[in-house]
């Protein structure tokens, strides 16, 4: 039997009691998106308990396209080139963004965000010429070089290698060609490592597949496969990629770090 409403005077005599009458406990964080100060440290307290699922390792959610979602075995969401999908709903520690292009920055997208979190762009990756490199505690940001390109020049994009507090680390090459940086890079020991494969505006399946040789890493996944408007994966582009050592990460697909 379902429990009928409230009567009036009741709710209102509590809201009278509560202090809830007239009050605005509505107040504008750090990234100045209006958040309920209460709510929202019992949602991410409730959140940051649901999310680290009892594991151990990271684990990365591939939304399609160059869209990334990697929740830390500490709980810590991170979005890296926000764009594809709608699973932005958990509140975000830090946001990566390789470059300026539509398909790689919609940082508004991101709208639930914790105290003190961090967005880190090429502007920010790149100062005076130089990559930069992040230790946030429960990862550690290296920016790589990317670009190499007519679309892409390597002072306004960059890719970056995650590595976290277990050891384990992710390369995302964002949008690029082969750089002159991959060959060092298997002096890292990458886990696992993205190339974008489109052939349009970047390398092709086969460099893709070459620069995964390269970067010689445990796991060579496929993305931003097309840059068809609105595919956001091809599983039959994504099984031409020849690269040794290769992982197929459906869009919507989660991975665990391990």
């Amino acid at each position: 039997m379902k429990r009928k409403g409230m009567p009036i005077i009741a709710i209102l005599t509590v809201l009278l009691f509560t202090g809830c009458v007239g009050r605005n406990d509505t107040a504008l964080d750090s990234t100045g998106i209006a958040q309920t100060e209460e709510i929202q440290t019992e949602e991410y307290e409730a959140q940051n308990e649901a999310r680290t699922d009892g594991t151990d390792h990271a684990v990365l959610l591939y939304q399609g396209q160059a869209s990334i979602r990697i929740i830390t075995a500490e709980g810590k969401v991170i979005y890296v080139d926000p764009y594809v999908g709608n699973d932005y709903e958990l509140y975000a520690d830090l946001i990566l963004v390789t470059h300026s292009h539509y398909d790689h920055n919609m940082v508004d997208k991101v709208q639930n965000r914790n105290p003190g979190c961090e967005i880190i762009t090429q502007a920010e990756a790149i100062q005076n010429g130089e990559h930069q490199i992040f230790d946030l505690g429960y990862v550690t940001v290296e920016a790589v070089e990317a670009g190499y390109n007519s679309l892409h020049d390597v002072g306004g994009c960059v890719g970056y290698i995650l590595t976290f507090s277990d050891g384990k680390s992710v390369y995302v090459t964002g949008d690029t060609s082969t750089t002159e940086q991959m060959p060092l890079l298997a002096e890292k020991s990458i886990d696992y490592a993205f190339f974008c494969c489109d052939g349009i505006y970047n390398m092709g399946l086969d460099e893709a597949a070459e620069c995964a040789e390269m970067v010689g890493a445990k796991h060579n996944i496929p993305y931003h496969i097309t840059a068809e408007e609105g595919v956001v994966f091809d599983r039959e582009l994504a099984e031409k990629f020849g690269a040794p050592n290769r992982l197929i990460v459906e869009a919507g697909e989660e991975i665990i770090i391990e």
